[in-house]
């Protein structure tokens, strides 16, 4: 900003040219002080996100992030980015040296004096990262992936050689917006030369080097694999006001966590590879035009537009299959499989895993909207570069026997679908993984449990063997959800950031507890209606960063039911309620005529007690011999039977279904907030069993064992959840010996 000039001295001083002649004859007297510049004081700083930025309570603006996409504009997505990348591998020392032109968009009201880059790599270059130490916490009562040692030479980091600004070099230091440890060199600050401008671009001319890691977790090397994920400076978010919570102009460039994933802004990439010739390539976007071969180097180029990463493979050995997809809305897809050898009978379960899924996903939310999906199988001994996500690009499992029924062949559909659609929940939604993993997680979890039951794919994991003698045990994938899910003693909210977490175990369920909730809220709105939901959430808000409270919003607006959205959204999403209804007693008593004396018609009468028994003896016996095939529990007199129930966590709407002796049941809602209620029947037979969730849709109550009761010892319902848990364990043993 220039200075400026201040008071009407300062403003006689500016029209000093028309004033001279009148002021002549004022020559001789003393000259006034001259007009002083005064410097306006430089803007504040703008601020980051709350280091402890979690799931917003308030929904964004209708005109957060451009608006809706309505389809008639330029391109796919409001692009505030624009990367033109030259990378070159050197496959012996696994390091990539690259030139990079960024170019970035100011959309705030104000001058930008310096940029946020992320340097992801350095959460490997040392024990001192942000990612290590937060590990050694979060992972002494729990486990989880990323917990590979790295020893000498195994090591990962990324280095900027130089930063240029219109050829001006610029300064970088490096900053922990998240309080992190001052080693921790995973966000670097770039002091610009000149301002960006409100609503003005920015271009910078970048150099660095790229080593990347032993396979620790979602990059690296290993032997001649080389998965280059989070390998080149990222610029950060700069979020408006009524942007996921924000209230003022912010940076949202958090240190890279342990169990945290990423955001970034949707723009264009424009990207050229070169590799050893020997080596198979694989990247987001389309190849453009063939590969230029020299001096036993190729170089690939590769562009694509609306999306917010770039990754890419180079392996030495790798096989690729290919197919395609279509449908209505959506481009024709090339579809490719890259594995090696070792994993080839993976290659078409993985490829016939992503075309369906790319039906599904397309049928329940929208379109597919790109030309282009790469599926890669790591190798053996890489499997911690598996199951990662990047737009049109991931990563899945791979192995060597994958017949139906096998667990090895559940696990490749699993991963694969589940891989695919963060495509959509973290690619095209592209939420904000750092600060709200349950819209990407969570969310894809349960949208590929429903694929799964679509698919009638429940877990079927029995040797062939057992599977001869007629044991074949399974487990529904909402169920296997629900076991995960630490309902009992939940520590952190859904909504909770990735980072700050109780353990590692914690950021595990928000996979398996937001699947569960979602799959209870779909019980209580209905199939019908939760799919136009979900709809609804994609086209409002795919290309634009949602979150949770965006959500929230959505499932009202279009089920109309906001107590029932916002008792699942209050007591899981923001809270740590838990859900435990019980049946508590079932007591009955035969209604007798009763003993002893009574007034009637002013005559007073009764009181013999042993007419009284003979009469009732004799009802029995006639009764009786009418009725020789009658069941306990029925007779001459009525039943009166009373069911208590015990609510011992947040209140749920359920249904009681008690039988009778005679064979009949009846259903009765419980859908209050009491923390107890008893149900009182009077009829011709006695209350044997009650049940609460009689169709087992309720699955966030943490003990489903207690959901029922009966007058007489009955197995079945220990049974019946053992035979779910039994089948569990021995797919996650099974699974195990297959890995």
């Amino acid at each position: 900003m220039k200075p400026t000039v201040t008071g009407w001295l300062g403003a006689l001083a500016l029209c000093g040219t028309f004033a001279l002649p009148a002021l002549a004859h004022a020559q001789a007297q003393p000259a006034p002080a001259p007009a002083t510049s005064v410097a306006a004081p430089a803007p504040a700083p703008i601020p980051f996100a709350p280091a402890n930025a979690s799931a917003p309570h308030v929904p964004s603006a209708p005109d957060a992030w451009g608006g809706p996409r309505t389809g008639n504009e330029p391109t796919l997505s409001d692009r505030v980015v624009d990367y033109r990348i030259d990378a070159e591998l050197d496959a012996t020392r696994h390091a990539i040296t690259g030139k990079q032109q960024l170019t970035w968009r100011n959309r705030s009201d104000r001058e930008v004096r310096s940029v946020y880059v992320h340097l992801y790599l350095n959460a490997f270059q040392n024990e001192g990262s942000t990612f290590f130490t937060e590990r050694e916490v979060l992972n002494a009562h729990s486990r989880s992936r990323g917990a590979a040692k790295l020893e000498k030479g195994q090591w990962g980091w990324i280095d900027l050689k130089q930063v240029s600004q219109d050829g001006t070099a610029l300064k970088w230091t490096f900053v922990h917006p998240d309080g992190g440890p001052k080693t921790d060199q995973t966000v670097a600050r770039i002091d610009l030369a000149q301002p960006v401008p409100a609503g003005g671009t920015l271009t910078l001319d970048m150099e660095f080097l790229s080593q990347l890691p032993r396979v620790v977790e979602r990059t690296g090397w290993w032997g001649d694999f080389n998965l280059v994920a989070q390998w080149f400076p990222k610029i950060g978010v700069l979020e408006l006001p009524g942007e996921r919570g924000a209230t003022q102009v912010r940076w949202n460039v958090h240190e890279f966590h342990f169990n945290s994933e990423f955001y970034a802004d949707f723009g264009r990439f424009d990207v050229t590879l070169t590799v050893p010739s020997d080596y198979t390539v694989g990247a987001v976007g389309e190849q453009q035009g063939a590969p230029v071969t020299a001096n036993g180097k190729t170089t690939y180029h590769y562009v694509q537009g609306d999306v917010h990463d770039f990754a890419w493979l180079a392996a030495k050995g790798y096989k690729a299959l290919d197919g395609t997809w279509q449908r209505p809305g959506s481009p024709k897809v090339a579809v490719r499989v890259l594995y090696p050898p070792e994993y080839a009978a993976s290659a078409q379960p993985v490829l016939k895993a992503s075309t369906d899924s790319l039906t599904y996903f397309s049928d329940t939310l929208g379109p597919y909207p790109y030309r282009t999906l790469t599926a890669v199988v790591p190798p053996y001994n890489a499997s911690e570069a598996g199951g990662m996500e990047y737009p049109t690009f991931f990563t899945t499992d791979g192995f060597t026997n994958v017949t139906p029924g096998t667990a090895s062949r559940y696990a490749i559909d699993f991963v694969t679908i589940h891989e695919f659609g963060h495509g959509y929940f973290y690619g095209l939604l592209a939420s904000n993984e750092f600060e709200e993993p349950l819209l990407d997680e969570g969310l894809n979890e349960y949208w590929d449990q429903r694929m799964l039951r679509a698919r009638h794919q429940d877990i079927d994991l029995t040797s062939e063997g057992l599977r001869r003698i007629g044991f074949a045990p399974s487990i529904s994938g909402f169920a296997m959800e629900r076991i995960t899910a630490d309902l009992k003693h939940p520590y952190d909210p859904l909504g909770r950031n990735a980072w700050d977490r109780y353990s590692s175990s914690s950021y595990g369920t928000v996979y398996s507890r937001t699947a569960t909730a979602m799959h209870d809220l779909e019980e209580r709105l209905g199939t019908r209606v939760t799919e136009r939901a979900f709809r609804e959430y994609y086209r409002r808000w795919h290309f634009r960063h949602p979150s949770a409270a965006d959500l929230r919003a959505t499932l009202i607006d279009v089920s109309g039911d906001a107590r029932t959205v916002n008792e699942i959204f209050d007591q899981y999403v923001y809270g740590t309620a838990r859900i435990d209804d019980r049946v508590a007693s079932i007591d009955s008593e035969e209604l007798l005529p009763p003993a002893g004396s009574t007034l009637a018609g002013g005559k007073r009468a009764g009181g013999d007690n042993a007419a009284l028994d003979k009469r009732i003896d004799k009802q029995r016996k006639d009764w009786a011999k009418a009725h020789p095939n009658a069941k306990p529990g029925t007779g001459p007199f009525p039943w009166r039977s009373i069911v208590s129930v015990v609510r011992e966590g947040a209140p749920v709407p359920q249904t009681l279904r008690v039988t009778f002796a005679d064979g009949s049941h009846q259903d009765m809602r419980w859908n209050d907030d009491r923390r107890w209620a008893r149900f009182e029947f009077t009829g011709p037979s006695k209350v044997v069993s009650a049940e609460l969730d009689p169709q087992r849709r309720i699955y966030l109550d943490a003990d489903k064992l207690n959901d029922s009761r009966s007058v007489e010892t009955n197995g079945d319902a220990s049974r019946r959840w053992s035979a779910d848990f039994a089948a569990f364990v021995q797919a996650f043993f099974s699974m195990l010996v297959s890995l």
